[in-house]
């Protein structure tokens, strides 16, 4: 509401004095409501910003939702009409409930969302948390905003080290041990490889030959791959469950082998394949290394899988903007799939949404040398130590292990989400478990909080007196309020759930300060009822961010 008064007065000047460009910002904390800086049009019009002021005066003094205007270093401030304001604005929010800050920008548009993505036959690890959570996020928020989204799990069910497994396996493999307990086997089997090639180079080539020999269909190699295969999504789906994650298609690279031979004749139909050395490559100017397409002995590579999944998912699902949530050191890749796309006449929007890595004590870890963390063993160890917390804090809880889940998940979440994605994410249990500070249990607690404070309550919100939300220490909480749907549109705009991840802390810590202030169950009735509705309105809006993030909301705790 309060941006759509921006969205005006910018308009109002813009029209009245044809300028482009106004800006009308939110100040910080404890300033007026909105405001104008004037040097550029003082500049402009070879006047003081006195001036400008008082033309700008006279077009928005009469503008009905503004209480005052004052001039102050430049800037034309603006105090805005709180009573009647502040009460439509919660009004909005208990009516919409958690369709609050929802909008539909993306009506009628679909959009492929690739996420996730693990490698078959390897733990699910730490590592692949932050593709799995930031895609998740993205998909919710996308669908806050109206479009239609397909979350898609690319798995890495193909590729040579699925000949270097067999080979492991055949070399060190005991059936009934890789039986009892697959995954764990199968790792080990992987890391041994690693190690062996060290010390024997031909292992290498005789784990090309055996994947060779998987491509051209060898019964026996593909038993063990669909066995692999098989092992590795029980664990997987185990994870996404916990995680709380899901997806519209789980077509990984092996889904797209007979695909790759069409895409490759339509490129060549299309004139844009060269031949360089005996390999096939799309050229994509000075600037940028081709594509390659097909190496010299036939096999096809990442770009032509890729380009043969875009154009599935576009078939398919009718998709034109398609989101990768893969790592910062893939960017040449998808700026490539791009290029070659457009240069076959598709001109999609192709978005590779980046990331950080993740670190445990600063370091980055590898499946190949067995530095990894499995992210069950982690999570179970952050549930387990939730529910001591929540034990020691309420040892009456009825629901402790339900509650410990949400939490000890929550907090793995939050850590994630809060940071801006590009970054590295350091990865420390112990910090993300606290209660108070920027954490996710800090959010659901207040979330509790609030809970607690309604809990037997009945809200009449036709007793709402708007008298009291205009005091400061409410309308601060009520600014807030209004900027969320906002929020959203950013986050979507520029792929970042860091951006739901703050303002659900801003406003946590809003609503604390707040109640440190100010008694909520008081005498006077109207009163009273003002601030049961202040703190539901709060409630829904700090739940909806969660649920944006993929957080539970809670109850008790």
């Amino acid at each position: 509401m309060i941006e759509k008064i921006k969205l005006n007065i910018k308009e109002l000047i813009e029209q009245t004095f044809s300028l482009e460009g106004v800006i009308v910002e939110e100040p910080k904390k404890g300033h007026a409501d909105l405001a104008i800086p004037l040097f550029a049009y003082a500049k402009l019009w070879q006047v003081s910003p006195m001036v400008v002021y008082e033309k700008f005066f006279e077009v928005l003094k009469a503008y009905p939702s503004i209480d005052r205007i004052e001039f102050m270093n430049g800037f034309l401030n603006i105090y805005l009409e709180r009573n009647q304001l502040s009460k439509a604005i919660l009004n909005e929010i208990l009516e919409k409930k958690d369709l609050y800050g929802s909008n539909q920008v993306g009506k009628g548009q679909t959009v492929a969302i690739d996420y996730s993505s693990p490698n078959i036959a390897k733990s699910f690890t730490v590592g692949h948390l932050r593709s799995t959570m930031i895609g998740n996020a993205i998909k919710h928020i996308y669908r806050k905003c109206g479009y239609q989204v397909i979350g898609i799990n690319h798995l890495g069910d193909w590729g040579t080290q699925f000949g270097k497994m067999i080979v492991a396996y055949e070399l060190w493999g005991q059936e009934d041990e890789v039986k009892a307990n697959p995954i764990t086997e199968l790792q080990k089997l992987y890391v041994k490889f690693h190690d062996a090639e060290q010390e024997d180079p031909s292992l290498e080539q005789k784990a090309r030959d055996v994947f060779r020999e998987l491509e051209l269909g060898n019964e026996r190699y593909l038993k063990l791959w669909a066995w692999f295969k098989e092992e590795s999504m029980r664990e997987f789906m185990k994870m996404y469950e916990l995680l709380g994650v899901d997806f519209e298609s789980f077509d990984g690279e092996s889904f797209y082998n007979d695909k790759m031979e069409a895409v490759v004749e339509e490129m060549a139909k299309k004139g844009i394949l060269k031949v360089d050395e005996g390999a096939t490559i799309v050229e994509l100017g000075e600037n940028f290394p081709p594509a390659l397409i097909k190496k010299s002995d036939g096999a096809t590579l990442y770009v032509t899988r890729d380009v043969a999944a875009i154009l599935y998912r576009y078939h398919t699902y009718d998709a034109n903007h398609f989101m990768y949530v893969v790592g910062n050191e893939q960017q040449l890749h998808f700026k490539q799939l791009k290029m070659v796309t457009d240069r076959m006449g598709y001109h999609f929007n192709v978005e590779h949404v980046n990331f950080g890595l993740v670190l445990v004590d600063g370091k980055k870890m590898s499946t190949r040398g067995g530095k990894s963390k499995r992210l069950e063993d982690v999570i179970l160890q952050a549930i387990d130590e939730a529910k001591e917390a929540i034990h020691a804090k309420n040892p009456n809880l009825k629901n402790q292990d339900e509650v410990a889940k949400a939490v000890g998940v929550g907090a793995i979440i939050f850590n994630d989400l809060k940071n801006e994605r590009h970054l590295d994410v350091d990865f420390n249990l112990s910090n993300m478990l606290k209660f108070e500070g920027q954490t996710g249990p800090y959010l659901q607690y207040s979330g509790v909080r609030i809970e607690s404070i309604l809990k037997d309550q009945m809200m009449k919100p036709e007793l709402l007196d708007p008298k009291y939300l205009a005091e400061d220490h409410y309308f601060e909480v009520i600014k807030l309020l209004a900027s969320f749907p906002s929020v959203v549109l950013r986050a979507k705009e520029t792929s970042s759930p860091n951006l739901i991840a703050r303002y659900a802390l801003t406003l946590a810590q809003g609503f604390n300060s707040f109640y440190g202030k100010q008694r909520i169950i008081v005498e006077d009735e109207g009163h009273k009822q003002t601030n049961l509705i202040f703190a539901k309105s709060i409630q829904i809006v700090l739940n909806e961010g969660l649920r944006l993030l993929g957080i539970q909301s809670l109850k008790e705790m």
